[in-house]
């Protein structure tokens, strides 16, 4: 093999080796920041992993905060009508953050099934709802509806 033609051939094997270290390291670190949405449903039924950082999204359950006294510590439960989540968060809430409100909640399932939240996201005016909500709220409310019109079906005669 001519000297010309084997310095190309391992210029390009260099470079082809180079590129899929750097796409394989790349993809790795997409793969660690990724968070995945849930609804409180899908949490309490168990089809979410545990140890992975995901988000819930729902409208927050009248009378259901419960504030830690002397810490920044907060409970509370999502509902996307058709199930409802407990959270714990530590820290400061948002200050649109507010029961019968949606929210987004970010971190990590524990047992229980609870969620840590490392962030809690509320919405920022009365028009916007965070898509994935809305979605979830919409899935929950149309199975309640059918769930409802089946109970009412069989209990008549």
């Amino acid at each position: 093999m001519h000297p010309v033609r084997k310095r190309r051939l391992l210029v390009v094997v260099f470079i082809v080796v180079v590129s899929s270290i750097g796409i394989g390291l790349a993809t790795y670190a997409l793969r660690q920041n990724m968070n995945l949405f849930y609804t409180p449903s899908q949490v309490v039924a168990g089809t979410v992993p545990e140890d992975v950082r995901i988000r819930v999204g729902g409208m927050v359950v009248r009378d259901s905060v419960m504030r830690a006294a002397g810490s920044l510590g907060v409970s509370f439960r999502l509902t996307d009508g058709n199930g409802e989540l407990l959270v714990h968060y530590t820290g400061i809430l948002p200050d649109l953050f507010a029961e019968g409100q949606a929210a987004v909640a970010a971190g990590y399932l524990r047992s229980g099934p609870a969620l840590e939240a490392d962030q809690v996201l509320a919405k920022h005016d009365e028009n916007y709802t965070p898509p994935e909500v809305v979605d979830a709220m919409k899935t929950g409310h149309a199975a309640r509806a059918a769930r409802e019109a089946d109970a009412q079906g069989s209990s008549t005669p």
